[in-house]
C-alpha cells in the first residue's frame, strides 16, 4: 500500500493543517503558508510533508514555526502510470494556457497529497498548498464533512463546476487510502490536472467552500468585483508564484506579491487585511 509518513515528533492535537514541500522552492512558499497559520492565531498542528525532493538541512527554515515534519514516498504507482504522467507527455495532453507553471517537480509529486489520508492520528486534517497564504482563521472547518474545496475559479461563472484541491478537508482513514489507490492506478487511468482531477472523480459530491476560503490570485484582475479582503479566508498563487521574477503578470499582481513578501520575511505584515485596496480601488489599478 505504501509506506506511511515518517514524522520527527508525536502529533500535539487532534487536528492539523498539512501542506506539501517537494523541492527548495515549495520550502519557501511554506515557510510564508506557516507564518500565516501561526498569525491565525490557530491552536491546531502545523504538518509539513515532504519527499525526497527535498534535504532534511532545507527544511531548517521551517523549524522556528513548530510544525510537524513528515518524510514520505511518492505513491506506489506503477510503471505505466508515471510513464503517462511524466511531465513532458502530461503537459502535451493537457497544456496550461491561462498561466505559467514553473517547472518546480514532477506531477508524480502532486498525487502525494493522497497520504493525507494515512494521517490517522489525526480526526480531520485540511490541506493548504505551499503556494498560499492563509489571512483569516480556518479552524471551524475541522468541524467540517469530508470532502470540502472550493471551487476553481478565477476566470468566469463556468469556473464554478470545477474544484481546485489547493484547499480541502479530509478525514484520513486506511481503507479510504487503500481504496484511492485502486482508483487511481487502473488501466489506462490519465487524470489530466493530476490530483485535482482524480479527487474531484473520487469525491464526485464534494461540498462547496466558498471562494474566499482559496481565493485564486487571477481573479484579481479577471474578475475584480469578487475580491473582498474582509472575506478573503486563504489567498492561492495559482500559476505564477510569488517568488518568481521576470514574468509577465509581475506588475498586475504586485499587491498581492507585495503580501506575500511580507508574509514571507515577517516584515509589514497588515494589522488589518479588510483595510487594504482592492483591485477596482483607484491606487490598485495604478499599481496594476
Amino acid at each position: 500500500m505504501g509506506d506511511v509518513p515518517e514524522f520527527d515528533r508525536a502529533p500535539g492535537s487532534r487536528f492539523a493543517y498539512v501542506t506539501l514541500v517537494t523541492n527548495q522552492d515549495y520550502v519557501l512558499g511554506a515557510s510564508a503558508l506557516l507564518r500565516s497559520l501561526r498569525h491565525s492565531g490557530t491552536s491546531a498542528d502545523l504538518v509539513v510533508l515532504y519527499t525526497p525532493g527535498v534535504d532534511e538541512q532545507d527544511l531548517d527554515t521551517l523549524k522556528g514555526f513548530g510544525p510537524r515534519l513528515g518524510r514520505c514516498d511518492r505513491l506506489p504507482t506503477s510503471e505505466a502510470f508515471n510513464e503517462r504522467h511524466e511531465r513532458g507527455r502530461l503537459h502535451k495532453a493537457a497544456p496550461f494556457t491561462k498561466g505559467g507553471k514553473p517547472v518546480f517537480h514532477t506531477p508524480l509529486d502532486n498525487f502525494v497529497k493522497l497520504r493525507l489520508w494515512q494521517l490517522t492520528d489525526y480526526d480531520r486534517v485540511v490541506f493548504i498548498d505551499a503556494d498560499a497564504l492563509v489571512l483569516k482563521n480556518l479552524d471551524k472547518l475541522f468541524g467540517y464533512p469530508e470532502f470540502c474545496a472550493a471551487p476553481n475559479v478565477y476566470e468566469s461563472l463556468k469556473d464554478f463546476h470545477r474544484m481546485n484541491s489547493g484547499v480541502f478537508t479530509a478525514a484520513p482513514d486506511e481503507g479510504t487510502f487503500a481504496a484511492m489507490l485502486d482508483r487511481l492506478d487502473q488501466p489506462d487511468a490519465f487524470w489530466r490536472r493530476t490530483d485535482q482531477t482524480f479527487l474531484e472523480s473520487f469525491f464526485p459530491d464534494w461540498h462547496g467552500l466558498p471562494v474566499f476560503y482559496n481565493m485564486l490570485q487571477y481573479v484579481w484582475f479577471n474578475l475584480p468585483e469578487l475580491w473582498d479582503w474582509s472575506q478573503v479566508h486563504v489567498l492561492h498563487y495559482q500559476y505564477e508564484k510569488p517568488w518568481e521574477t521576470g514574468h509577465d503578470k509581475v506588475d498586475r499582481l504586485r499587491p498581492l506579491i507585495d503580501l506575500w513578501q511580507a508574509f514571507a520575511t515577517g516584515d509589514g505584515i497588515p494589522e488589518d487585511m479588510s483595510a487594504l485596496p482592492g483591485p477596482l480601488d483607484g491606487a490598485a489599478l495604478k499599481a496594476s
